[in-house]
C-alpha cells in the first residue's frame, strides 16, 4: 500500500471525514486488520480563512506548496488536498512536486462522465463557485457544462459553509435552503449537483435531493485509494 499524504485542517471536520472514509475504504477492499497508510499535514484554518477573504491567494499557494513538500519529504507517495477551494493552488503545487497530486476535480469529473451527464450544478464556497479553477477543469478536459446559483444564493451557500458547517453546526433550515437551490437548478437543466465543498456532505446527502449528487469528499477518497492500492 502506498502512503497517502493529506493536507488537512480546512476544516478539521472534513479532514476527520477523509481519515474515516479512507480507513473504511481500506477495510472494505482489503478486510482483516488493514487500515490506511497515510500522513497528514494539518494547517490552522483561522489563518487560511483570513487569507482567503483577504484575497491573498499567492500566500495561500505558498502555504499549500510548503505543506505538500513537507509530506513529500516525509515519504508520501501522493498528495491529497482535503478541500475543494484550495485546489485553486493546484498548478503551483504540482510544479514543485516529484510525486502525483490527485486532483479532486478530475476524480469528480470522471464520475460524472461515467453517469453520462453533461450539465452540472456546482455548490461550494464563493471562491469555488466564482473562480474558474474547478469549472474550467471540467469544461476543458471533460466537456462538462457547469452552472452556479444566483449571486444571492451563492452568498447563502458560502455563509452556511463558513458560519455553520466548518463549525460543526448542521441545521435543518440550512438543509432546506440547499434543497431549494438545487431544485431551482433542475429547472435550469442541471442533471446533477457537485457537493463541491468537503463540508457540504455533512449537510446534504443523496436522499435529500432528486438528482444525482457527487460527494467530492467520498469521490476523492476512492480516487486516492485506487492509487494507493493499485
Amino acid at each position: 500500500m502506498k502512503k497517502i499524504g493529506l493536507i488537512g485542517g480546512m476544516s478539521w471536520e472534513s479532514s476527520l471525514e477523509y481519515y474515516r472514509l479512507l480507513n473504511l475504504g481500506v477495510k472494505e477492499r482489503l478486510g482483516g486488520y488493514h487500515s490506511v497508510h497515510c500522513i497528514m499535514e494539518s494547517v490552522d484554518f483561522a489563518e487560511i480563512e483570513r487569507l482567503q477573504h483577504a484575497g491573498s491567494w499567492h500566500i495561500l499557494c505558498q502555504l499549500m506548496t510548503k505543506a505538500a513538500l513537507n509530506l513529500e519529504i516525509a515519504g508520501a507517495d501522493c498528495i491529497v488536498l482535503c478541500t475543494n477551494t484550495m485546489h485553486t493552488c493546484c498548478e503551483v503545487i504540482e510544479k514543485h512536486l516529484k510525486i502525483p497530486f490527485l486532483h479532486i476535480a478530475r476524480a469528480t469529473a470522471e464520475q460524472i462522465v461515467r453517469q453520462k451527464l453533461s450539465k452540472i450544478l456546482l455548490l461550494g464556497t464563493k471562491f469555488t463557485m466564482e473562480q474558474d479553477f474547478f469549472k474550467d477543469y471540467l469544461r476543458q478536459y471533460f466537456n462538462i457544462e457547469v452552472i452556479i446559483p444566483s449571486e444571492d444564493d451563492r452568498s447563502k451557500v458560502h455563509e452556511i459553509i463558513y458560519s455553520e458547517l466548518v463549525q460543526g453546526k448542521i441545521l435543518d433550515f440550512s438543509r432546506r435552503e440547499f434543497q431549494r437551490i438545487i431544485k431551482l437548478s433542475e429547472s435550469a437543466g442541471a442533471e446533477g449537483v457537485i457537493l463541491g465543498c468537503t463540508e457540504i456532505p455533512l449537510l446534504i446527502t443523496q436522499e435529500d435531493v432528486s438528482i444525482p449528487t457527487f460527494d467530492t469528499t467520498q469521490i476523492h477518497v476512492e480516487y486516492a485509494l485506487d492509487f494507493a492500492l493499485a
